[in-house]
């Protein structure tokens, strides 16, 4: 727990965070409550609230007793860098004096950029990784609170943001310095999401436990947190996609997805390898999660020989045969839970991949 945190609860007497591992966590059902009164500690009194344009709709932000936020809602899946220049333009119009991300990755991912670039100048581009960003990026950024609404991405968590920039290249901006100043969790604000969004995000928490786990970095805090996270995620995301309303499935599933985002420390893979290239194709609007549910059983597959005692332990976790077995184990699960198998039944042709393996290749998760 960090100084300010512990300045906070002697002078407001509020109660301590859930989780303290890489940053400050509020978990439970219900946590939004805790919104305000952590606003009014830190002396934030006109936040950027950075949502989306269905997430307004469904009154969402009227939730989080947010009086004096300025509401920015202008984010697409895979948000850009022209969604986050705009952000940042109604941040200084307004005033603002904070960040609070409302959603998914794609608002959470776009409000760390725009609380980046409130006190970094140069073009967003040349903070991302593979253009030598990371030591670019100080702790001088507004406040960042992250409150998601679904459970996949553990951006809340994460120390990195991925944006599809003017170029057209889907860039990573990591630093330990973008990881949110307090993620707020509160598994009730995922009580609505749709089955097939409930299914598409769940693989994603999966398949960031599987890549994190299977990383030969040595991390085994990371590796526990990953493989309990994968075991969470299982054994409740058929059950939230067939009953949204089940509020112990979903508490798992975000505690799983938390956890995934926990391990991000050890990196990913070839599962978003390929994925992240593909989410940069404008005109197909592909999910994120769905991309890696496809995935999946194919990268593990490619992987299996390196890594044939991490195969069995996640098949233990999960209630596979064994590790062999772990492809034909997710390709059964992403079937049951009504997604997609194949990038052709996303409408996604051979011209469009074929141009974009240069980019899988030079991607920072491979």
């Amino acid at each position: 727990m960090n100084s300010q945190t512990n300045a906070i609860l002697k002078d407001k007497a509020m109660q301590p965070p859930t989780i303290s591992y890489l940053t400050d966590v509020y978990f439970k059902p219900g946590a939004i409550s805790v919104l305000p009164e952590l606003l009014a500690s830190r002396k934030i009194k006109r936040p950027l609230l950075v949502t989306d344009a269905g997430l307004t709709q469904l009154g969402m932000p009227e939730r989080l007793g947010c009086c004096n936020a300025v509401v920015f809602n202008d984010v697409s899946t895979n948000p850009t860098e022209k969604s986050v220049l705009a952000g940042l333009h109604v941040y200084q119009e307004n005033n603002c004096d904070a960040v609070v991300a409302l959603g998914g990755g794609s608002p959470i991912d776009c409000a760390k950029s725009i609380a980046l670039k409130v006190t970094h100048s140069e073009p967003l581009e040349n903070y991302a990784l593979l253009r030598g960003g990371l030591a670019k990026i100080t702790a001088e950024k507004p406040d960042l609170i992250a409150v998601p609404t679904t459970s996949g991405t553990g951006s809340e968590v994460g120390r990195g943001a991925l944006v599809t920039m003017a170029s057209g290249q889907k860039l990573a901006v990591i630093s330990k310095y973008m990881i949110p100043t307090v993620a707020v969790c509160d598994p009730e604000l995922t009580l609505e999401l749709p089955p097939k969004l409930t299914a598409a995000t769940g693989m994603d928490a999966i398949s960031h436990c599987i890549e994190t786990f299977c990383s030969p970095k040595f991390n085994p805090v990371a590796d526990a947190i990953a493989l309990d996270g994968l075991e969470r995620a299982v054994k409740n995301l058929q059950s939230a996609v067939e009953n949204g309303a089940d509020l112990n499935a979903r508490t798992e599933l975000m505690m799983a997805s938390l956890q995934g985002g926990l391990t991000f420390q050890k990196g990913l893979g070839l599962i978003h390898s390929l994925s992240h290239p593909l989410g940069s194709l404008e005109e197909k609007r592909l999910h994120h999660g769905t991309l890696n549910a496809i995935f999946l059983p194919h990268v593990l597959r490619f992987n299996a020989g390196a890594c044939p005692e991490k195969m069995d332990r996640m098949a233990d976790a999960v209630g596979a045969m064994s590790g062999n077995r772990l492809p034909e184990f997710f390709e059964k699960l992403v079937r049951e839970i009504g997604l997609p198998t194949r990038l052709s039944e996303l409408d996604v042709s051979w011209e469009d991949v074929e141009p974009l393996a240069d980019a899988a290749f030079a991607d920072h998760s491979t």
